[in-house]
Formats: structure tokens, sequence, C-alpha cells
């Protein structure tokens, strides 16, 4: 470690606090009582319910050092593709800032997120998919259930791929403050937490309340990497952007120029262009991680109003404020005639790209407001029936904004002499366009402006569920759950005008306002069929069905069956078989059509040194001129909603196996199967893959090659429009098998425990219409996909005193193909890549403690990925920061 990391490491442990999870498990009571389990409304004993779940205790959460949740599930062997997180540019779906998780890598919006059992609104700045997972405190955080099966019959739509249920902490006694500080080993990414936790019960009641502020400093992706990368000649090298700060023109004859490079210089001095010399490196503009702060509270409150009725209240709040810089804008297309005084070359030109280097980087801001409220009672009727009834209201608002956009409308009359002037306080001054530096004040003021825009999301519900025994059948209570759900969800966001307009030189959007409402009833049963036969110690059956109205596509029924056998004392085996129905989000559905520069392979790049006669033929078809080279790494990409969307279907299949051998104690072996198969899916394909498979087919005979997927220029052979809409693709596959081994044991007296955790992806694949070839995601990275490599593992291990923990784990990353990339290129295979993570703890006294964690203790690098997103990795699945470590301090008040 170098010495910034040191004296920062120092800093914080004067300066900052921690908690460690010895003196947690000190604070509540522990008690051992019927609770309802995650995937299941009927209470139970057993945590681990019937399906194939991953149960994080709050000695894990504070164990793993993370400040935050998404972090937290990212890391699970379950998670794959792309979810939003702060080492990545990608967020999606207007959700800057916005943490998601992404169970299956079937994505963000078929895992539902649920806190103690009930829905959470969705985050961001407006019309979202998906949840925030940080808008909890992380100090109230009990445990977090992730049930890894379909669960559409329990929970309805959007359990698709799994459950993913926050539990808050109970019985909380006395006020607990902690704090933390961290810094990644090239002293930058800051990262500071402070969290105030306190509860006190009696018989009567409780109250529970917590405060979080995070805040994590900037990592500008040029510390990490340089440059964006490229295979040239059979090396890798700097491509960057062809969207240079001189500009690029077209001649007429198709010959492109460019304009002075250097600002300050010879005005009307042009050259031909050339990627090597004008082009233009974005990483400076760029962050690693992008700064964020976060203030969240929550308070819980329960009052017996008698020995039958217990009142129960939720508020959470959270406020955020996030930004992100990128690179300057450009201009496109702009046509400059051969009279205009700024033009030298006395010949009609288009201004193919120019970029805006005059005024810097452009500031993306979000601050986002959520509020979440749940008021209800619950009670007993007899014998052990219970019953519940909850209001859930939740809202989201956000206002973010970019600066230094330009008004293209205000660009055109700057290049029209006949209503422009170069007389100074003109009130529309002439701009010259035509090299770096060029543009004066006056003309950046009159062509710039700062976008504003405002949105949000609303969820509403009520629920009410009763639960108990129908009968006692000889081998045990036949239990029933049954209950009915009111629900409605809206979202909206309202661009700048401009931006509605397509006037700004930024992605263009339109207005988004929806609303969705279902009505719904579900009866689930669980019967115990034998118990204490041979070979029969216990065989249970569970089932649930569930009907759903929803205004816009009618009605459905979902239904689920399952399975539990127990053969014999320390072997049990399960398996359940259900189905799930999602209907479109707001923001699918609504979304209006926008437009971003996202990270895009041409396959038609260099095509003419290339061996593979089916390439050269489509891309000569194409009219690509046989020596092009695509200019930079992004390309124009229209994204957005889709009227026409329809509901998706799902069938789920998990089998497993669950071993507790007498001969070992506390060593517990799961071993689980899953099927998935989704009809009429819900899927944006990325512009990189439509493009690779339109290429790979003969005659250009994919239907990813038609005009409303993709043009090109036909005086450069550039991709002038690629869409990447949300489409009802034909069917998704996807199988694997989730392995799980703990094993607690004594070392010398100590406490020791291995929690290991792997999941096998055999197969997944998307087949985007009836009778088209199957696109193949398992065992593939890149193109804006994320990873879905075949292997990926987690392993815990910890070791535990009265007075000191330590705890180390190992992550592993699969190797991956990359999705865009042929066997011959750099960048075609990834390796496996293993994380390992440390953290020590130690108590101070009995009220305080301190711990220090290192993550990425190797500093391991991530690997060149071809169809990169960002960092020449895939930014989804690997960690750009290196090492970085942290202290954390913490003190307890009676």
């Amino acid at each position: 470690m170098n010495w910034h990391f040191k004296r920062a490491l120092l800093a914080g442990a004067m300066a900052t606090a921690s908690f460690s999870g010895w003196a947690a498990q000190a604070q509540e009571a522990s008690n051992v009582e019927e609770v309802v389990v995650t995937g299941t409304r009927i209470k139970r004993q057993d945590i681990s319910g019937v399906g194939p779940a991953t149960v994080i205790s709050q000695e894990q959460v504070e164990r793993s050092g993370v400040n935050n949740v998404e972090t937290l599930l990212q890391r699970l062997p379950a998670s794959a593709g792309n979810a939003g997180n702060q080492t990545n540019a990608y967020w999606t779906g207007n959700g800057y800032g916005t943490a998601q998780v992404n169970l299956r890598g079937l994505g963000i919006n078929r895992t539902l997120t649920l806190i103690n059992g009930r829905r959470v609104v969705n985050g961001g700045t407006g019309a979202n998919s998906a949840p925030d997972l940080n808008m909890i405190p992380t100090a109230i955080i009990g445990r977090i259930d992730v049930l890894k099966d379909g669960a559409s019959a329990i929970y309805g739509a959007d359990a698709v791929a799994g459950v993913v249920n926050i539990v808050t902490r109970t019985n909380v006694e006395g006020l607990t403050l902690t704090g933390k500080y961290g810094v990644t080993d090239e002293g930058d990414g800051d990262e500071y937490a402070l969290d105030a936790l306190w509860g006190m019960h009696s018989d009567r009641g409780s109250v529970t309340a917590a405060i979080t502020w995070q805040k994590t400093e900037a990592v500008n992706l040029a510390s990490r990497a340089p440059c964006g990368l490229g295979e040239v000649g059979g090396a890798l090298t700097c491509v960057s952007s062809a969207s240079t700060i001189g500009g690029r023109a077209v001649l007429p004859n198709g010959q492109q120029i460019n304009f002075n490079q250097t600002p300050g210089g010879n005005g009307n001095f042009y050259e031909p262009y050339s990627a090597a010399k004008h082009n233009f490196n974005s990483n400076p503009f760029l962050n690693a991680v992008s700064p964020i702060e976060r203030f969240s509270t929550a308070l819980l409150t329960d009052y017996k109003l008698n020995d039958k009725v217990t009142l129960f209240g939720e508020a959470f709040f959270t406020h955020r404020q996030s930004h992100q810089i990128a690179s300057p804008g450009t201009l496109r297309n702009l046509a400059i005639s051969a009279t205009n005084p700024t033009n030298p070359t006395g010949q009609n030109i288009t201004l193919v790209q120019r970029r805006l280097a005059e005024p810097g980087p452009r500031i993306f801001s979000q601050s986002v407001d959520t509020y979440r409220f749940v008021g209800g009672a619950r009670g007993e009727l007899g014998g052990d029936w219970s019953w519940e009834a909850a209001a859930n209201w939740g809202r989201t608002t956000g206002v973010d904004g970019m600066t230094n956009i330009a008004n293209l409308e205000r660009v055109a009359n700057s290049i029209n002499p006949a209503i422009c002037s170069t007389t100074p306080g003109a009130a529309i001054p002439c701009a010259d366009y035509l090299g770096a530096g060029d543009l004066t004040p006056a003309a950046l003021k009159y062509i710039l402006f700062n976008s504003r825009d405002t949105g949000g999301n609303e969820q509403r519900s009520i629920t009410a569920d009763v639960s108990g025994s129908l009968l006692t059948l000889p081998a045990g209570k036949l239990s029933v759950a049954a209950g009915v759900v009111y629900r409605e969800e809206k979202g909206w966001r309202d661009p700048d005008a401009l931006t509605v307009l397509g006037i700004a030189n930024t992605n263009q959007q339109d207005p988004i306002s929806g609303q969705v409402s279902t009505k719904e009833a579900y009866v689930e049963l669980s019967a115990p069929l034998l118990a204490d036969l041979p070979m029969v110690r216990t065989l249970e059956l569970n089932g649930a069905v569930r009907y759903s109205d929803y205004e816009l596509f009618g009605s459905n029924e979902t239904y689920k069956v399952g399975v539990n056998w127990g053969v014999v004392e320390g072997l049990r085996l399960r398996a359940t078989y259900g189905t799930g129905f999602r209907i479109p989000s707001v923001p699918e559905l609504f979304g209006g059509v926008a437009e971003g520069n996202l990270t895009t392979t041409d396959p038609c790049s260099r095509y003419g040194s290339s061996t593979n006669a089916t390439l050269v033929a489509n891309c000569r078809a194409s009219g690509v001129p046989a020596n092009y080279v695509q200019l930079g790494n992004t390309v124009l990409t229209t994204v957005g909603g889709n009227s026409a969307l329809q509901p998706e279907s799902a069938k789920t299949l998990t089998v497993g196996a669950v071993l507790q051998p007498a001969f070992i104690p506390k060593l517990s072996v799961t071993v689980d199967y899953f099927d998935i198969k989704i009809s009429d899916a819900i899927r944006s394909i990325p512009g990189s893959t439509k493009l690779a498979v339109c290429y790979a087919s003969v005659n250009l005979s994919h239907p990813f090659c038609g005009p409303a997927n993709f043009t090109r220029s036909t005086l450069t052979g550039e991709i002038n429009f690629l869409s990447s809409q949300p489409s009802n693709a034909g069917r998704e596959q996807m199988r694997g098998v989730d392995i799980g081994v703990r094993y607690d044991f004594d070392v010398r007296g100590l406490d020791a425990s291995i929690d290991w955790n792997t999941t096998y992806l055999d197969k997944y694949v998307i087949t985007p219409f009836q009778g088209a070839t199957p696109i193949v995601f398992d065992g593939h990275i890149g193109g804006g996909n994320g990873g879905y490599p075949h292997w990926r593992s987690s392993l815990n291990a910890s070791l535990q005193s009265p007075r000191w923990s330590a705890n180390y784990s190992v992550q592993l990353i699969g190797k991956a193909t990359d999705f865009n990339a042929a066997p011959t290129d750099i960048g075609y295979r990834s390796p496996n890549v293993f994380y390992h993570n440390a953290q020590f703890a130690y108590r101070l006294g009995t009220r305080a403690g301190l711990t220090v964690g290192v993550d990425n203790l190797f500093d391991k690098k991530a690997p060149f990925i071809k169809s990169w997103t960002d960092g020449n990795t895939d930014t989804m699945t690997y960690d750009l920061l290196g090492r970085r470590g942290y202290l954390k301090l913490t003190y307890h008040f009676d």
C-alpha cells in the first residue's frame, strides 16, 4: 500500500468510528418463534423454507464492510448481467445514482424488492423500473433474504427471477453510533459513513429509529484507464472518439478533413483527418466512481392495543444528491457553405462531428427524495389464526439536469450570415466551429444552456391477509394463508422543453406518464402428507394460486406447487414448479423515445482485412467502404418505451437437496437445479448484439438488418441510426445449478465458520422472435449486456473470539467470451478473476469496537473486454477501483 493510503487510514482511525457483529448481536434478543419466511405467507419455524434461498444475516452484512446493500447483493453468485451502481456509467432508465440488483441476470425489473415483505416504490428521477436498494439505512437491516426462485403466485408480478426481502431489526435497546472512513490505494474515492441506531421496547410496544449519512468522492476514469483502447495491427492502442475538438468534416468528393486542433492556433488550418492524430480522449471527462451523498432515515413502531390487536407503522425517507461528469458535447452534420466567412476550404462542407471543448465537460446532476409509509394492524383470531391489514404508500420525486448543452436552433442561426453578426454585443453572434478554441465567449453564451428535468414514481397498495390451520392431519397441521391486494403504480418524467423539441445536442427525450393498477387475490396451502415412516421422515406439499386483474391487460392466474421431502434425518429433497406473469413497467410501456451515445462495436470496422467471407460480403452489400474504420467507440442509439408491448409469462422449475449429516454437526450442503423459461419476454437487445447477429447472417437475412434497427451514412459508411427499444422477444431459456456449503466448527476454542456459495450457469439463450437463431448469453460478456460467465462463486471464512473477529472472503467471476469479438481478437476471452477481501474487528472495552478491512486485497485489475462499457472492461461485472481499505469505530449507549 502506498503512503497516501496508509496516511488516509491513520486519519480515518482518529476521526471515524465502526461497529462489528459481536456488538450488534448483544443488543437484540433472540426469540425462537414462528416467522413469515420469504417465499411463503405461512408462518413457520425454519427460516430456510422450501425454495432455494440465501439468507444474509446482520452479522454477515457487518463483516462484509460495505456501506450499501447494492454491493453486497451484486457480489452474490446468483447476480449477473447489468444493474446500476456507482462504478457503472450505464445506470438504467433515468436511474442515475440508483442502486439495483439483477438476480440470474434476467433483468432488474424481474427481481422483486421488498422491505418486511412489502413492495417498495421505484427509485430514480422519474418513470423507473426498480427500487433504489440504498433507500434503507444500513444500521436497521436485520437480515436480507434472497429467494432465487420465481414467486409470482406468492407476491404477484415482477418476481420472475426471485425476491430480495430486506428485514429490519427488532428489539433494539439503547443508542449505537457508528462511523466509517475508506479510501482507495490510489488515495481517491474517499468514502464516509455515519450511522445512528436507537431503540426501546416494552411489553406493550417498541420504537426503532435509524439515521444514515453516506458520502463517496469521485474517482476519475483516466486514473484507472488513461484512454479507450482498441485493437490496431494486433496491438491495443488508444482509439478515442472521432468527435474531435477541431471538427471533422467531409468534402464534396468524400474526403475527410480535420480543422486546427490547437486552441489559439491558426484558425484556418486544416489537413486530412487522421484518427491517430485527431481523435478525442474522453476518459479524463468520465468517472470510474461517481460522487454521491445520501441521507436516509427510518422509524418503525408497534403498539399493543390489547392481547388480540397490535398497531404498527413504518416510515422511511431518503434524500440523495449525485452527479456525474460527461465529455463535452458534440455537434453533428452541420452544413457550412463555401461562402461562409469561417470556411477556409472554398467548398461546401458537412461538419460531421465537432466536440464543444471550449466550455469544458458536461455535468449531470440529480436530487432525489424518496418517501415510504406503511400503517396497519395485526392480530389473533383464535387458535393459531392470525390476520394483518396494511396500507403502503411510497413516492419518489427527482430533479435532474445537465450543463453545457447546445441549442441546435441557435447553432444553426450562428452559422447563417444572413441573421448572425460579428458586431460585439450582437443579439445573434456569428460562431466559428472550424477549429479548436475559435468559439468566442459571446457565441458560447448564445448557444449553450442548462437543462432541468423533473419526474417521479408513486406506489399505493392495500393488503389484507389471514393465516392459520384449517385442520390437523395425521402428519401435522394443514396450514393456509389467503389475502387480497389492490395496487396502483405510476411514473412520470418531464424533460426540459428544448430536450423534448429535439433542438438540444443531448439525448432527445419525450415526456413519460403512465399508470397501471392491479387487483389480486391469492390462496396458499401447506399440507403435511406423511411423517415418521421408513424413508419418509416428513413429506410436505405446498401450493399457491393467485388471480390478478390488470386494468390494461385483463386477468391472469399464476400458480406454484412444491414438495418438501425429509428422506431421513439429515437429508431433505425439495422441488418447486411455478408460473409467472409480468406486465410491462411504466417506462417500458409509456416511455418516450430517447437517444444516447452508447458504447457500440461495429463489425464492419476494418472488414477489408477479415477472412470471414459472410462478414465481408455483408459489409460490401451495406455500402461500407473497404477501408472503413469505426471512428470512435460510441454510436447514437435510440432507446425508450414501446406502447405495443404485451405481458410476458414464465415457467420455473427448481429441484434440490439439503444435506445436514449428523456425523458432521453444523454442516449444511444445498444443491439446487433451476430451469426458467420466459415467453413473450420484454427485452432491449443492445446495439452491438444486433449488429453482430445481423452481419453474421447470410445475405443480411436476419430481421435485425432491417432499417427499423439501423441505417448507415451513404457518405462515410458510419452507422447514423441504431435502435435498442424494448420488444416482446420470442423466448428466453435459462438453466443452471446453485451450490451452497455452510459449516460452523471450533478451532482451539474459537468459533469458526465457512460459507461457500456457487452458481453454475449452464444455459441462457434468447430467441428474439419465433424462428430466429437463438442468441447465446451463457459464457459471454460485454456489449452492454453485462457478464454471464458459466461460473460465479463466493467463499467467506470467519474466526471469532469474545474479544475479536476476523473475516476473509474470496469472490470468483469465471472466464467468459466477448459477445461481439472474433477468436483472434484481443479481449476475446476474459480469464477467471478472483477478488480477495479481509476484515479484522476488535472489541475496545464493553461498549466500543474497532474494525479495519481491505477490499480487493491483491489489487486485481479488471481484464480488457473488447466490447467494453467503460474503462476498457465490463464495469457491470468487474472492479475498476483496485485495492481499498476502511476503518470503522462504534460506541454503544444503554
